[in-house]
């Protein structure tokens, strides 16, 4: 392959406008600053400095021709990541059931690293601390923790199986969400002493209406999570707290006061400071990364993409 033939007079200077111009195609995006062309049924991916800076002459460090269109599979590069290539630990016999994986080597190395900030845990999936009791239950075909790569962005799938091998995989986006999500049993059947009490203490679903909110409770308190819309091009959510006069109204309205409710969420607009809800707001308080996670763990089983995978 001689680069010259595609890339002609562009140079390491070359705007993504001028390598386009030089590829003679279209410049595409998979997911923000990464940019490429595809070009003769190969894909050339242009690589700018801190992933942006395209627009300015100097700042393009390279370019990598690939088969897969970038964002359909994991960089060649990131074989080599710093941060997660090597947490798969080998070692596999027959009290690590047998798979070349030492499980329980690999189960720490992960936690280490998500201990450490390199990682983060998608709360939608089975979180790392209950991979194991889960799958020792024998309730699940199939258990998976699914973790981001603060690095390269790739996500970890770590899947222990009750007929088959445990594996670690690296996958993009697309490629993990295809994965099979099971219901996971009430923690009661599979929890310790303390994995039961701390389930006890956090919020758990209630009720939900598909593409606009969620009801969840925690020891009591009522909180209502309800999706808005920013723009054609962006929505978001906001987590409020039922007073006691939404409360009183829910035990007589039930479903269909919480959507009348969320409907004036969405509509006052409670991203814009001054409006009602917008001080109410729990996601934009210091607690908000931590609320966010805890709601989203507890709605886990009744999401859009859980609904696909059990359609499926």
């Amino acid at each position: 392959l001689d680069p010259r033939a595609w890339l002609g007079t562009a140079t390491d200077a070359g705007t993504l406008d001028e390598v386009t111009a030089a590829l003679g195609g279209r410049a595409r995006f998979a997911g923000w600053g990464t940019p490429y062309v595809a070009v003769d049924g190969a894909h050339v991916r242009c690589d700018y400095r801190d992933r942006r800076g395209w627009k300015e002459p100097g700042n393009l460090l390279g370019v990598t021709v690939t088969v897969d269109a970038p964002g359909r599979a994991s960089r060649p590069e990131d074989d080599d990541c710093p941060t997660c290539a090597d947490l798969l630990v080998r070692g596999g016999s027959e009290t690590s059931e047998g798979s070349g994986m030492d499980v329980d080597a690999t189960v720490a190395a992960v936690a280490a690293a998500l201990a450490a900030g390199l990682l983060t845990e998608d709360v939608h999936r089975v979180r790392l601390a209950d991979l194991r009791p889960l799958h020792a239950s024998g309730l699940m075909d199939h258990v998976e923790s699914q973790l981001t790569c603060t690095t390269c962005r790739r996500i970890l799938c770590l899947a222990l199986r009750r007929d088959g091998a445990p594996t670690l995989g690296h996958h993009v986006l697309d490629e993990a969400r295809r994965h099979p999500l099971e219901p996971v049993p009430p923690v009661e059947q599979w929890g310790d002493a303390a994995r039961i009490a701390a389930a006890e203490a956090a919020m758990r679903y209630v009720d939900h209406q598909p593409g606009a909110w969620f009801l969840v409770e925690q020891q009591g308190a009522l909180f209502l999570q309800a999706r808005y819309v920013i723009s054609s091009m962006a929505d978001d959510s906001a987590l409020v707290r039922l007073d006691a006069t939404e409360v009183a109204a829910y035990r007589v309205g039930g479903h269909d006061y919480l959507s009348a409710l969320a409907r004036r969420i969405h509509d006052g607009s409670p991203h814009r400071p001054g409006t009602p809800f917008h001080d109410r707001d729990l996601l934009r308080g210091p607690d908000g990364p931590r609320l966010r996670d805890e709601v989203g763990a507890a709605i886990a089983n009744h999401t859009w993409i859980a609904e696909q995978h059990r359609r499926s």
